[in-house]
């Protein structure tokens, strides 16, 4: 498999970028990236879909494999909700341990009170019943811990080329992320 070649990489952001949201005009690396979380996901996964976040699942039938596993480097795709109401989708960039990965995503947290930045290596946390990745929990920089919300997720999309390099940090934070799973903040239990 090919990896995608840095020069397209901050050429399809630049794109992206220009097209419909006020992002930055020119992402110097994947982690500078302002806007959506679909071009972000298209351009660190090099998995080819377009169209609201929560339509992946579905476009990426008989074109991808879909599963729910993580891995890294595949596209997790949420479910349109009220507080999702285009979906979203994130690139799984470590898998910490059964029910804990890291991912890395735009337009989720407030960054200097703006949205749309991008987030590396931050903690998703499967909390759905049967342990199959239906239902996590999202680390929200917002309370420097996981949010409140519970979200629906369809699964994971695996690409054909190799994910972005800059998806996770040289030395990531596994301790951080297990304890921000298992340890609840605010002293309240966390659903299972």
């Amino acid at each position: 498999m090919k990896r995608i070649p840095r020069t397209l990489l901050r050429l399809a952001l630049a794109a992206a970028s220009a097209v419909g949201t006020a992002a930055t005009a020119h992402a110097g690396s994947l982690l500078d990236y302002v806007g959506q979380c679909v071009p972000f996901a298209r351009a660190a996964s090099g998995i080819q879909i377009y169209g609201n976040a929560w339509t992946w699942w579905e476009q990426a039938d008989g074109k991808y494999e879909r599963t729910h596993q993580p891995k890294e480097g595949a596209v997790i795709v949420f479910a349109k909700t009220p507080r999702l109401p285009f979906g979203h989708v994130a690139v799984v960039s470590r898998v910490v341990e059964k029910r804990v990965v890291m991912l890395t995503h735009a337009n989720w947290s407030r960054q200097n009170g703006e949205r749309g930045h991008a987030e590396q290596d931050v903690t998703l946390f499967d909390v759905s019943r049967n342990n199959d990745w239906s239902d996590v929990k999202v680390w929200y920089k917002d309370v420097d811990g996981l949010g409140g919300g519970v979200y629906p997720v369809y699964g994971f999309i695996y690409g054909h080329a190799h994910a972005a390099a800059e998806l996770t940090s040289r030395n990531p934070d596994y301790v951080g992320a297990l304890i921000d799973a298992y340890v609840p903040v605010s002293g309240e239990p966390i659903a299972r």
